[in-house]
């Protein structure tokens, strides 16, 4: 089988040749139909991720495929069953083994090419702004880099929950999606000041961040009284220094939230949003963009599609 992989973190990841795996016990060998990309595989092949993999390692965090054998022990999902999970590493194949107790059912309306970019960026914003910050209706959530692949659900999720958006995204293009996707306001980063363009909407009550600093702390400064700012990510490259005395005086809260790891202490906050978000999609309530689909030989393309930050929505890497 063909994967995309790295043997040194840094170096350019190639498409390779790979024999292809037996799952062992308590894996399931899935045929990769779809592999979602994320701004953490990027730093993953830099090695600059929360974790590490063992070398050489094959990128592509989640995936969606059909099961196609069971390890020893291993009573489902069945094979031929379409489904989607978050792997970590191991996507960009076309094949691959991963446990079996991650492996959600792919809803029949929805295409693999959705699906597999579908649980890391629904699930961080439905964590984020749910379990985490508690947004309530009425209140004003106001999310940086609007347009990209967890931004967008942010704006998408926070209008479910009753919020009033505030999209925050470079240039008309973008700030067109973020609007489709059911923002209220719109801001366009790159030509305005962004402290007073929020504050002339009446402030922040939630700011959800995937961009970091300096769109950080104009945020911040322009968070009301009791705001909270969820950090999401860091893709504009600078991770903000947060001025504690600013936190104090207006009794702010700043979140953190890695979605992956409560894969290790509370599996089950995870999987009950999931089944939530799954069940919504079901239900015709939320409509995934995806931007960019290419095949496995072009991942380095995909890969730089996030790199230049060209890319709105999510972008989908086919197997043949």
């Amino acid at each position: 089988m063909r994967a995309f992989t790295i043997s040194s973190f840094g170096d350019t990841p190639r498409l390779t040749d790979l024999p292809l795996p037996e799952p062992g016990a308590g894996e399931v060998r899935l045929r990769i139909a779809a592999c979602g990309l994320n701004f953490a595989d990027l730093l993953m092949a830099k090695g600059d991720y929360q974790e590490r993999p063992p070398l050489p390692v094959t990128l592509g965090m989640e995936v969606a495929g059909t099961v196609e054998k069971l390890g020893p022990g291993v009573n489902g999902p069945a094979p031929g069953t379409r489904v989607a999970i978050f792997a970590g590493t191991g996507g960009l194949a076309e094949a691959g083994c991963f446990p079996a107790d991650r492996c959600i059912p792919i809803p029949a309306t929805m295409p693999e090419t959705v699906a597999a970019g579908f649980q890391v960026a629904y699930g961080t914003s439905h964590l984020a702004l749910g379990h985490r910050a508690r947004l309530q209706p009425g209140e004003t959530l106001v999310v940086l880099g609007a347009a990209g692949g967890v931004g967008l659900t942010a704006v998408e999720i926070g209008r479910l929950m009753g919020a009033r958006v505030i999209a925050v995204a470079r240039g008309a293009r973008r700030l067109e999606v973020a609007q489709a996707a059911g923002a209220d306001h719109l801001i366009d980063s790159d030509s305005t000041d962004l402290r007073e363009a929020i504050r002339a909407l009446g402030g922040a009550d939630v700011v959800y961040d995937p961009v970091g600093d300096p769109a950080f702390t104009a945020a911040m400064r322009a968070t009301n009284p009791e705001g909270r700012l969820l950090t999401i990510g860091f893709a504009g490259g600078e991770v903000p220094r947060i001025a504690a005395n600013h936190l104090l005086v207006k009794n702010l809260t700043v979140i953190g939230l890695y979605w992956g790891g409560y894969l290790k202490f509370r599996p089950e906050v995870l999987t009950g949003s999931l089944a939530t978000l799954f069940g919504w999609y079901a239900d015709g309530r939320l409509k995934p963009h995806v931007s960019h689909v290419l095949p496995l030989d072009r991942a380095d393309e995909a890969l730089e599609l996030l790199r230049s930050r060209t890319a709105t929505g999510k972008v989908v890497v086919t197997m043949p």
